[in-house]
């Protein structure tokens, strides 16, 4: 595990031991082969023959192929009075004492066990490298206090090197690891065993979700009355879980470089009822390239051993899906807004699907390819899969698409095969699409906003101070109503798919501009020096604004039902539909009707008072012309989803 210094800045420093010494093994190894690239670079110029250059095997063994300096040692090397000259002279030396360090960690810096002549040699090398980093080249002398084996000589780096070898081979034995369920575990106790089967079974769990990515290698130990388990998340050194068990209560300490990973692996851990607390963030030179990262606490408490331990076991299972859990946000932000990536994150998670296997058959270019196989129409460049089929539908999309991939792959379908349910799968949500309806789902419910206001303030008799409030509300509703609209004419200049839309939505937008209108000519019947309307006047136009938003509460059904009407109608569907139209039908009926019986009752009554006569003649016949334009609104809309239904109007 390479993920110490994350370990040791949570304080866990029983967990460091194995981490040390398997990196003091492996610099250990790179140690050799720098003194030995050395030797071999000296030797071939001493002997006159050509200077060792392809160190191409050695560093793939040890994982160095991609350090350039080092496969560029030996280029361009001589000697010259003595001194041997060689590009990168100071790089190397900077890799000796690198790895020296490292390699003498476990040795000299474990606490209450440290190695005091090993360290005094370390420390002592140290110095020496640092001090031949000033020297313009490598004397034969320097050259050989580094690299020689003589134990009767004075001591040398390679003789350092293999007495911290058997050092650290002698210590293995003392901390020697058994394998319980893949976690590798030391000094524990008998009780112990339980709780990391608990936790590896939760690992196991959905540890095939991965598909192969790097992480998830668990360490664990006990220091005291804890028992201590570590797990690798991913390849980044910040990005670190360690768990603390102690009598009656969980603990966890995660650290993580992503604000947004780290927040939603906090709302994981909430839902399995642990307590969640963010941290201030840390910085340390040593990790994350110096960069903050986010370190969080979470705690259970439980006296129940059982509570625990499912605990422990659902936490582990959530720990595969913060594995480039970044990378596939950013990728679902092609198509729909952040907070809906998110979401869909978090509903993958919920479903144990996850979003790895999305990621490996292609990602966002899986979804790019089925836009431009299916219905070209439909998608014009720049636009996003949720500004065509509405974020409910596009997030529905993705998370099918998620949950296909994952099954597919686990179940080792190729990968064209996934290709292939995204295209079904986009075909079918184009054919399902109600972004359309969205909108005008949202007018509707402006529109009912602006009714029903208008019937309470017939009602309540209010006040000036409450009528002008109440119509500022309704200035608002109207202004928004506008927007959606506008939305909708900007569409339908893009794509002519829109325009039926537009004309069944301008057709409804007359709905909230006269109803907005109603309110105002309401709010000057309560301004002074006006008196109240009688009340028979009242109830008689109350009538008509009553009979308005019933009308328009079938609109709304209406809607919603248009909304999930597919190619072939179901009978009860069609049913429901027509219905609400035709009581929209009757409503208007009704309306011209009740504008009769208002005119009467204001003739009646105001005859003597000509501006409020006048005022409320007003107001009756523009609450009648909602319904009117209702009306309308309602024939355009059965003549949209006849043709949406392939039934000729």
């Amino acid at each position: 595990m390479e993920k110490a210094g994350a370990v040791a800045a949570m304080g866990q420093d029983s967990l460091l031991l194995p981490a040390w010494m398997k990196a003091a093994l492996a610099a250990n190894d790179r140690l050799k082969l720098y003194l030995s690239m050395m030797q071999a670079i000296d030797q071939g110029l001493s002997s006159g023959q050509p200077v060792p250059t392809d160190w191409r095997r050695e560093l793939a063994r040890l994982g160095l192929q991609d350090v350039t300096w080092l496969q560029a040692l030996g280029e361009g090397a001589y000697r010259q009075d003595g001194i041997l000259f060689v590009p990168h002279l100071e790089e190397w030396l900077d890799a000796l004492g690198r790895d020296l360090h490292v390699m003498a960690r476990p040795v000299c810096e474990r606490p209450g066990h440290e190695e005091p002549q090993l360290l005094t040699r370390r420390n002592l090398w140290e110095g020496r490298i640092e001090s031949l980093k000033e020297e313009e080249g490598l004397h034969a002398d320097a050259l050989r206090s580094l690299t020689h084996g003589d134990r009767h000589a004075d001591d040398s780096l390679h003789l350092l090197v293999m007495d911290l070898h058997k050092a650290i081979n002698a210590m293995s034995a003392e901390v020697a690891t058994e394998d319980i369920d893949g976690a590798h575990v030391w000094q524990i106790e008998p009780q112990d065993r339980e709780r990391v089967q608990a936790f590896m079974r939760g690992i196991h769990a959905t540890a095939a979700l991965k598909f192969g990515h790097p992480g998830l290698d668990t360490a664990v130990t006990r220091d005291g009355d804890r028992l201590l388990i570590q797990n690798d998340i991913g390849t980044n050194d910040a990005h670190v879980l360690v768990i603390e068990w102690l009598p009656g209560a969980l603990h966890l300490n995660y650290s993580d470089l992503h604000a947004n990973r780290f927040a939603f692996f906090g709302r994981m851990l909430q839902g399995l009822g642990f307590h969640w607390e963010a941290l201030a963030p840390r910085v340390d030179a040593s990790l994350n390239r110096g960069k903050p990262y986010q370190l969080g606490h979470a705690s259970l408490e439980s006296t129940d051993e059982r509570r625990l331990l499912e605990a422990l076991e659902m936490a582990a299972s959530r720990i595969v899906f913060v594995i480039d859990w970044n990378r596939a946000r950013k990728r679902l932000q092609a198509f729909v807004r952040k907070p809906a990536a998110i979401d869909l994150l978090e509903q993958a998670a919920r479903d144990n699907v996850g979003h790895m296997a999305w990621l490996l058959a292609g990602g966002d270019q899986l979804v790019y390819e089925a836009m431009q196989a299916v219905d070209g129409d439909a998608f014009r460049v720049g636009e996003r899969l949720d500004q065509v089929l509405g974020e409910a539908a596009a997030r529905a999309y993705l998370l099918d698409l998620m949950r296909a991939a994952s099954v597919r792959l686990r179940e080792q379908h190729p990968m064209a095969l996934v290709a292939d349910e995204a295209r079904m799968l986009l075909a079918r949500a184009i054919r399902k699409r109600t972004f359309e309806f969205d909108l005008l789902a949202e007018h509707s419910a402006y529109c009912h906003a602006l009714a029903l206001s208008l019937v309470e303030a017939l009602v309540d008799e209010e006040g000036q101070a409450q009528a002008q409030a109440r119509l500022l509300r309704a200035k608002a509703w109207e202004r928004q109503a506008d927007h959606v609209l506008s939305e909708s004419r900007r569409r339908a200049e893009r794509q002519a798919r829109w325009q039926p839309m537009l004309a069944l939505l301008d057709k409804q937008d007359d709905v909230a501009d006269v109803l907005e209108e109603s309110m105002f000519v309401l709010s000057l019947l309560t301004s002074p020096p006006l008196s109240r309307l009688p009340r028979a006047v009242r109830d008689s136009v109350l009538a008509i604004a009553e009979t308005t938003l019933g009308a328009i509460q079938d609109q709304i059904r209406a809607v919603e039902i248009a909304r999930h009407l597919e190619e072939s109608v179901a009978q009860l569907e069609a049913d429901a539909f027509l219905q609400a139209l035709w009581r929209i039908l009757r409503a208007e009926r009704v309306c011209d009707e009740s504008l009769r019986e208002a005119r009467m009752q204001i003739v009646a009554h105001l005859h003597d008072q000509p501006a409020l006569l006048h005022l409320a003649s007003e107001l009756a016949m523009t609450i009648e012309q909602a319904t009117d334009h209702l009306l309308g609104a309602a024939y355009a809309l059965r003549k949209l989803v006849f043709e949406k239904s392939g039934v000729h109007a």
